[in-house]
């Protein structure tokens, strides 16, 4: 077979590439041979990197939300021995999605520790030029990345799913554990700012998620189109989301995340995509640019000189219920009767002399001479 790849068979290898089709797969489809597709994968990867470094930059997303997506590389963390190199186990895609228009704002691919989440996140925080809300899952590395990256002034939240530690005997027991009974599956809990708590979710990243792993047959579980090498496996992440951006139509939207942002007028073809990311040159990611208040969504009041927004904290049916406070209960005043006083004989009026009714008729006095003027005679 050629090395030269005439420009159908480019425009039908990239389509199976997009599409989650493996190297091997693609051969049997094309009749390009396995190692051919190999090199020309790993320089449209190339090409989407630098292509999704001049497109996402400036970008004003106010709600973004994170998550992390497991696959390997080679072979599984458990089988992982001293002898294997550190590309070799375990390569998690970190993934920061725009909630409002579906957009994937960057990617990192390393392993699920703290160095990722910092080199992750400080990516995200350059791209940005607006102070988002942010949404994560319990991961607890997002706490001090995404303090170091955006301040503390940030509205950030997570939402942590809680399952029980028994067994599942039915056959799903191999990818989720069970959840726990009566309700509570989901705990949110504001970590800096004041974030919406009722807004907080996590859902539009993990239906990314499920999206990307379709058409990522490397990230797809009990299969052999697992990578066998790490830059091919970023190769192929960068691909499929500069692809999703651009050439991917959102059902609920109507359009692709790139045309709701804004950052393009049209759904890109595959001759289109295809000559942008073979001609894109070298573009180094965005520097950090000063964040701008984010415009509050509720009753607010812009402060003067561009401070930001005067707003209130709180709010609507679910908010009242978490902040209801019962009354204390209300005692009932005492009821004071008046006692009249009684008159002096010598004209001056005594205020603290009062006299008890005097006993009904019949009914002797108990102290002699206490009622009796004349001394009980």
């Amino acid at each position: 077979m050629a090395n030269f790849l005439s420009e159908e068979k480019r425009l039908r290898v990239l389509a199976a590439l997009v599409e989650g089709n493996s190297e091997r797969a693609i051969e049997r489809m094309t009749g390009v041979q396995q190692k051919t597709i190999g090199r020309f994968a790993l320089s449209l990867g190339e090409g989407a990197v630098n292509l999704h470094n001049r497109l996402a930059r400036g970008l004003h997303c106010p709600l973004v939300t994170v998550d992390e997506i497991w696959s390997y590389v080679a072979k599984k963390q458990a089988r992982v021995t001293p002898e294997d190199g550190p590309d070799v186990g375990e390569a998690y895609t970190f993934v920061a999605l725009d909630a409002s228009s579906r957009f994937v704002i960057g990617w990192h691919v390393g392993k699920r520790d703290q160095a990722s989440t910092d080199i992750f996140m400080q990516d995200i925080r350059a791209r940005l030029v607006v102070m988002p809300a942010m949404t994560s899952d319990g991961f607890a590395p997002y706490i001090s990345a995404i303090g170091a990256s955006f301040g503390l002034g940030v509205d950030y939240a997570q939402t942590v799913k809680n399952y029980s530690k028994r067994g599942r005997r039915d056959d799903d027991h191999r990818y989720e554990p069970p959840r726990l009974d009566g309700g509570g599956f989901i705990t949110k809990r504001a970590i800096f700012g004041a974030p919406n708590l009722d807004r907080a979710s996590t859902a539009y990243v993990e239906r990314n998620n499920a999206t990307m792993r379709h058409h990522i047959g490397r990230m797809r579980r009990l299969c052999l189109a697992f990578s066998k090498r790490l830059d091919r496996h970023r190769a192929a992440v960068a691909l499929n989301y500069a692809w999703y951006n651009l050439g991917t139509v959102v059902k609920t939207l109507r359009v692709t995340p790139a045309m709701q942002l804004g950052l393009t007028d049209h759904v890109w073809t595959l001759e289109e995509f295809q000559a942008a990311l073979l001609t894109a040159g070298l573009c180094e990611p965005p520097e950090r640019q000063p964040l701008a208040p984010r415009v509050p969504e509720g009753p607010a009041r812009e402060l003067p000189n561009g401070r930001g927004f005067l707003r209130v904290v709180g709010g609507g049916k679910a908010s009242a219920e978490r902040h209801h406070v019962e009354p204390p209960p209300v005692t009932p005043a005492p009821v004071v009767v008046p006692v009249e006083p009684v008159a002096d004989p010598t004209g001056q009026l005594d205020l603290f002399a009062w006299r008890p009714k005097a006993p009904p008729i019949g009914q002797l006095p108990l102290f002699p001479g206490f009622d009796d003027p004349k001394g009980g005679e």
